[in-house]
């Protein structure tokens, strides 16, 4: 039990940086935060780590507890699934070699959906390239970020809502990989495979208990319950799940700065489901303060 004794609550397990698709540093994201009293985050950008040593130097200075994640794109079917994954090996090869495919194919997505934008709107690949960070990974964020610096749309929500959606014609689906293969890339580099937000209206519903027991089968450990996309009858399915099963069940808030509405802290994590996760985890050791 020693990580129920060092790491303290609140607990929040899912914020995103400038690395992806967040709009602070790793360090400002820290400070969030820490100013909403959480004192105890993971950094989970998408399919990277580059974050990780900012983000976990900010959290030794005000003593909180830093646990290393990452947020890795996986589709089935024509259903997109985000598999939070902590407490992994980012050396190990098998899962280094798919991270970086992905962010590759990433980039050359946005690059077709801009191109597909630029028929239409006065908008280029370089519009684009302006709204990233050095090393970030691109995504429709960044995308969405271009379009309201040239004054087509007013808001992300309005992009997203508009021509970023997936049934308009500029979208282009997302790389990503299988999520039974991405849960075992997980548990082979020593990390703890969580399902997040997965009871939201866009995913058309919960897994389906056949589907499910094959990632169970693979080591998938639990479900992000706690979290405001989700809605309650999907959670109460999967809280079946999670009770027959023994799984994990974790709360975050899904923090991407001045992206989206979440907050931090706004759900968290048990102290007890955390323990699980580091008693689980032997890839990477979480940063305690001091």
């Amino acid at each position: 039990m020693d990580g129920f004794i060092r790491a303290h609550g609140p607990i929040d397990l899912h914020l995103h940086s400038n690395i992806s698709d967040g709009t602070g540093t790793p360090a400002q994201v820290v400070r969030d935060a820490f100013d909403a009293g959480v004192r105890t985050m993971a950094l989970t950008d998408h399919d990277t780590v580059d974050g990780w040593d900012e983000a976990a130097k900010e959290c030794q200075r005000l003593d909180m507890t830093f646990i290393p994640g990452m947020e890795f794109s996986t589709r089935v079917g024509g259903g997109s699934v985000h598999m939070l994954a902590y407490l992994f090996d980012p050396s190990d090869e098998g899962l280094r070699v798919e991270m970086a495919r992905l962010v590759h194919e990433r980039s050359g997505r946005l690059e077709e959906m801009t191109t597909l934008l630029a028929e239409d709107y006065d908008i280029t690949w370089d519009d684009v390239l302006a709204q990233s960070q050095d090393g970030s990974t691109l995504g429709r964020p960044h995308l969405a970020d271009a379009l309201i610096q040239n004054s087509i749309v007013q808001s992300r929500q309005e992009a997203f809502a508009t021509m970023l959606h997936s049934k308009e014609r500029y979208y282009v689906p997302t790389p990503a990989t299988d999520p039974v293969a991405a849960v075992k890339l997980i548990r082979a580099a020593g990390g703890v495979p969580i399902i997040a937000h997965p009871a939201t209206n866009r995913h058309g519903g919960v897994v389906p208990r056949e589907y499910f027991l094959q990632l169970h089968a693979a080591g998938l450990a639990g479900f992000e319950l706690g979290h405001r996309e989700n809605v309650p009858t999907g959670v109460a399915k999967l809280q079946e799940f999670v009770d027959e099963f023994d799984l994990i069940a974790t709360g975050s808030s899904d923090y991407h700065g001045t992206g989206k509405p979440n907050q931090p802290g706004e759900r968290a994590t048990l102290p007890e489901m955390l323990v699980r996760i580091i008693e689980q985890g032997v890839g990477a050791d979480p940063v305690y303060p001091g």
